[in-house]
Parts: C-alpha cells; structure tokens; sequence
C-alpha cells in the first residue's frame, strides 16, 4: 500500500489552538509527516500519542504562564477562533499582523 501525503490542513500564519491542552500558537513551518525524534514521540502518552502518517506543525505557542515553540500532529488542531493576539516574541519577526487579526508572513529580504 503506497503512503499518500495528505494536503495540510492549517496554513502558515494560521492561529490555531490544541484540542486537548490549554495552549494554542501560530503555524511557522509544517511537516507533511512526523518529523521529530523517537525519543520526544515515546514521550508522549500513548493513550494521546498521534498517527505519524498526517503533518505536523511548528508553532510559536503560548499557555497562560509562558511562550514556548510546540510540534503538534493535525489530529490536535482546531482553528483558533478568538481573535486575540498572539504575545510570543517570536511573532513579529515573521509575521504581520493582517486586519482580520490573522498573521501573514512578512516578505523575505531579498539580497
């Protein structure tokens, strides 16, 4: 049976938040399939562990305590509908704030 890459789901600069975990976070890059360490996905609880066969997302992530860069299967994402800002650091040094409230890449210095 030949593995087929399924279309991302999310975008980049797309907010979205964890269906299981309080945190949510913007999209920064995607993995069309896991991508990490064995080591960090034994970490995680296997009743909670995702399929690796479906993207993974890099986020700039943020909980009620702290900003942190999180790696979360497609399984455990659902869109952010909030509209808050985001406050991890990181964020204006990729995105722009769009009016809608969502974040979209800034354009690539060019050399």
């Amino acid at each position: 049976m030949m593995s087929s890459v399924k279309a991302a789901k999310f975008g980049i600069g797309q907010v979205v938040r964890h269906r299981l975990f309080p945190f949510r976070g913007v999209v920064f890059d995607i993995d069309p399939e896991f991508n990490n360490t064995e080591e960090w996905y034994e970490s995680i609880p296997a009743e909670v562990r995702p399929r690796k066969d479906q993207p993974f997302y890099h986020l700039l992530a943020e909980n009620a305590e702290t900003e942190y860069i999180a790696y979360v299967s497609e399984q455990n994402l659902l869109i952010d509908e909030t509209g808050e800002p985001m406050r991890h650091p990181q964020i204006a040094e990729i995105f722009d704030r769009t009016k809608d409230g969502g974040y979209r890449q800034k354009p690539r210095l060019q050399h």
